[in-house]
């Protein structure tokens, strides 16, 4: 299995992130980190900062030339801005300069304050910031190597922002790159108009826009996850950890919405017999309304997901209606720097998550010390699954 921490503040001098359960012999360098950061730092609707800063990442456990060593890998993300901030988040005794005390609707600021008896928002926004989502990135990106190895190929698009949805159409596995050419990642070109148009209005009255981000993984093997176990149901997996980004509110398995409202004659994909689909062990399905999971186990078919952000809680005019938490008295809650919709980014940070979640499903069916010993489990694992299902075909 696969596990990872994060570790940092938004405003802290960098964010970490600790990966455990790498083979030895795969191939990581702080470039490849440092391009798959960038993905999520653009599109349209992000701050100027976004824009033009590149993250500096440091390699600092873990990898010795180029290959993991199948110790924990450890990576630094450092903060460009860490100087503006040094007094302000020391972890040396002191005091702030100033306290945030009117909390935002929809933000973290108020339950958090609660929760740990902090009389300062900034206490909880520090660490509640989408910001934390760099080193998840950081370790999805690990993770993408891996089941790269394997044939899993992840690319994700946005389908949805404001009112503006795109038509329906999914990229490939290999049109991740005409996506991020998009400046809002959708792989409809007039919906990516609409998308802008969307965010141009939204930013002329100081709004904020949430939208859907799908994302895809293909070349998923069958009989990741298990249907023997509620928590290791894989889409369950899925779900707890897209849900866990920041500012989602829902995610949706395939069709699952769809299929509520649907009779079971046409909600369910029909089987046949593929010899050339090694993915599903020779049998394929004719379509993927259950986004590639049955009984909480990968079939062989593309895994689908869609992932549903909020607006963000923080607009650059202050309507929102707080309470001071220190006068007690009605008032509008404070701004701290933002984009107008961060939708954009939510697909490369899905894509993050998702590898994590393969990931470690697929090193607990194959196993494997090292990078060699993993691919050869996989690829004897695939024969066996051919070689069966042929023999249970009719001549």
């Amino acid at each position: 299995m696969l596990r990872f921490l994060t570790a940092g503040e938004s405003h802290g001098p960098s964010l970490s992130v600790i990966v455990e359960g790498l083979p030895s012999g795969l191939e990581i360098t702080s470039e490849a980190i440092a391009d798959e950061l960038a993905r999520r730092r653009l599109g349209y609707g992000r701050g100027p900062r976004m824009r033009f800063e590149r993250d500096v990442v440091r390699l600092i456990g873990g990898v010795r030339h180029g290959r993991t060593l199948g110790s924990p890998v450890a990576v630094e993300i450092l903060n460009s801005e860490w100087p503006k901030w040094e007094q302000e988040m020391s972890a040396a005794p002191g005091v702030p300069t100033t306290k945030l005390t009117k909390p935002r609707p929809g933000h973290a600021d108020l339950a958090g304050m609660q929760k740990y008896a902090f009389d300062d928002a900034r206490d909880v926004l520090e660490r509640a910031s989408a910001r934390e989502t760099a080193a998840r990135v950081v370790a999805g990106s690990l993770a993408k190597a891996l089941i790269a190895a394997i044939g899993i190929d992840i690319v994700s698009h946005v389908v949805r922002i404001g009112s503006a949805t795109s038509s329906g159409e999914r990229p490939g596995r290999d049109d991740l790159g005409a996506v991020d050419a998009s400046e809002v990642r959708c792989f409809d070109e007039l919906a990516g108009a609409a998308m802008i148009s969307e965010i141009k209005a939204a930013a002329k009255v100081g709004d904020s826009l949430g939208g859907v981000a799908e994302v895809i993984a293909y070349g998923v093997p069958v009989g990741l996850g298990s249907y023997v176990h509620w928590d290791r149901k894989l889409d369950g997996l899925l779900a707890g950890a897209l849900m866990s980004i920041q500012a989602v509110k829902a995610v949706e398995i395939g069709d699952g919405m769809a299929q509520a409202a649907q009779r079971g004659s046409d909600a369910h994909d029909a089987i046949y017999v593929d010899s050339d689909f090694a993915a599903g062990g020779g049998y394929a399905r004719r379509s993927d309304r259950a986004g590639g999971l049955e009984g909480g186990v990968s079939s062989g078919a593309p895994i689908i997901a869609k992932v549903a952000m909020k607006p963000l809680a923080t607009l650059n005019r202050p309507v929102l209606e707080t309470v001071d938490v220190k006068t007690g008295e009605s008032t509008v809650s404070f701004k701290e720097r933002t984009d107008v919709t961060a939708v954009p980014a939510l697909g490369v940070v899905a894509e993050a998550m998702t590898a994590l979640v393969l990931a470690s499903e697929a090193l607990r069916k194959f196993g494997g010390d090292s990078l060699e010993e993993f691919t050869r489990n996989h690829a004897s694992f695939v024969a066996h699954l051919n070689s069966t299902s042929s023999s249970a075909r009719p001549a």
